[in-house]
């Protein structure tokens, strides 16, 4: 095979330990080193004064991350790699074996980088990571009050919409002192204002269902799963504020651009910038994105046979925020993302159709960054008006197999 890389080094990442293999031509040296930055700097050196070209490590957790920051500041030239695409020989596994088989591949050309942002995306991915954390954990605390309300059988999620706006915390409120609001004291409430008048339930409801029986220790637990979310409200708020204010001018430019497609909104499209940048030149086509993103079916064939086609695995930061913003622009009015929805939902599912919608929305993603333009919608009636003259010729067809005339056609039309 030819040589692509005559030295080049393989590095086999650990917690604690690297295991780095210099390749030069067919002599290979390897050396362990440990994890800490001072470990890793003195790997450096050794790559450095080797003169290898190029290294390769595998994507191990976030073990690989130091590692490559380190040697990013020093000038050299690195490659992350799937650990599936370079997985070794059966019965040939340890720690130097790897490190040489790794660089061994890396030598012939045979590795396919991942594709690694810059320093400054991958900090902006990194806060949005940790948001996407703290949204979970707010909504598994949001759970955890409606599980307690209803062991105290407090029937507020079946009358109101949302179970922490204005007039639902006033509930809660009363509730955790031990007050019960009665149809009257909801009625004065509305009219001074600091109860929503707009509300479905009429105050006997809403007293009905704030009649359960809590004991003191659950109304104390009211009282910190609410102070809980609070907090958490809080500091998603100020990791939103830290991600916007941290954007450059492209990137503001490219949120702005995104911000015209339906059903993504500013947060959205941060998430989205942050995953897969603002340059597109790293993906050949709108179908490789979507692939590396994990939104496309899997191919799974042997035999002749069709195997499981389930999406493959793609960045969850990704998948998350196109998922959501599907599920906004399938709800959107005279949108072709609606229609696109309830042409699929269906015959496919929920999740499919889905799924499906996600996959158009990262392929307008990819043309609006790559090409710098907004969003253009094909509308709603975008599928009725598809093929239409085969449409009318089908229609027309059925209706003589049915023996319908004209003037009946009229009759029933009027």
């Amino acid at each position: 095979m030819d040589v692509l890389y005559k030295v080049c080094c393989g590095i086999d990442v650990h917690k604690k330990l690297l295991v780095a293999c210099i390749r030069d031509g067919k002599d290979s040296k390897v050396m362990k080193f440990g994890a800490t930055t001072k470990e890793i700097g003195k790997l450096a050196e050794l790559i450095l004064s080797s003169g290898a070209e190029k290294v390769a490590m595998e994507s191990t957790a976030s073990y690989w991350k130091p590692v490559y920051n380190i040697l990013e500041t020093r000038g050299i030239s690195c490659i992350v790699v799937n650990a599936q695409h370079m997985k070794n020989v059966p019965g040939k596994k340890t720690d130097v074996k790897d490190s040489e088989w790794i660089a061994d591949l890396l030598q012939h050309g045979l590795l396919t980088s991942s594709y690694i942002p810059d320093r400054n995306q991958r900090d902006l991915r990194e806060l949005l990571v940790y948001r996407q954390s703290l949204v979970q954990e707010s909504s598994a605390e949001l759970n955890r009050l409606q599980k307690m309300l209803e062991g105290g059988n407090i029937k507020l999620s079946g009358t109101v919409s949302d179970i922490l706006g204005k007039s639902s915390r006033l509930f809660l409120e009363n509730l955790i002192c031990g007050k019960h609001l009665s149809a009257d004291d909801i009625r004065k409430l509305q009219a001074d204002g600091a109860v929503s008048g707009f509300l479905k339930a009429s105050p006997e409801e809403l007293s009905d269902s704030l009649d359960g029986c809590l004991s003191q220790m659950q109304r104390e637990s009211l009282r910190d799963v609410m102070n809980h979310i609070d907090d958490l409200s809080e500091r998603i708020s100020a990791t939103e504020k830290r991600a916007l204010d941290s954007l450059s001018d492209r990137q503001k430019e490219c949120v702005g651009l995104l911000m015209t497609v339906p059903g993504i909104k500013e947060i959205s499209a941060v998430c989205i910038i942050s995953v897969i940048g603002t340059d597109m030149s790293q993906f050949p086509t709108a179908n490789h994105l979507c692939s590396w993103a994990g939104v496309v079916p899997g191919n799974n064939e042997s035999a002749g046979k069709k195997r499981s086609s389930r999406c493959t695995k793609g960045n969850q930061l990704l998948r998350a925020a196109l998922s959501q913003c599907a599920n906004a622009a399938a709800r959107k009015k005279g949108c072709f993302f609606k229609a696109q929805y309830e042409r699929l939902v269906v015959r496919r599912g929920k999740g499919k159709a889905k799924m499906a919608v996600a996959h158009s929305l990262l392929i307008c993603i990819y043309h609006i960054l790559k090409e710098g333009i907004e969003f253009k919608d094909l509308g709603e009636d975008y599928y009725a008006n598809y093929k239409r003259e085969a449409t009318i010729r089908s229609i027309s067809r059925k209706i003589k197999q049915l023996g319908i005339s004209k003037s009946e056609i009229m009759e029933m039309v009027e």
